[in-house]
């Protein structure tokens, strides 16, 4: 589907809803923007969700603390 849209101040463009729905955005959401070659491309941003185990996100930390102790460890005998 193609469709003229009027450029308004401060470069505000409505996108009819429509439009919108036909692109799976929705009001409040998100769009990634590219441009190239004279060409904008407008999605709607879906960011993906990551099912992580809590306890490997505490072990990971743990680890990490560990080693931010060693070596604070090592600069304040230096």
């Amino acid at each position: 589907m193609k469709s003229v849209l009027k450029v308004r101040k401060k470069g505000v463009i409505i996108l009819p809803k429509r439009l919108r729905e036909m692109a799976g955005i929705r009001e409040g959401g998100e769009v990634l923007v590219e441009v190239g070659d004279g060409i904008i491309i407008l999605r709607p941003l879906k960011p993906k969700v990551v099912d992580v185990d809590p306890k490997i996100i505490e072990e990971l930390l743990r680890e990490e603390h560990a080693l931010e102790g060693r070596k604070h460890g090592r600069i304040s005998k230096s």
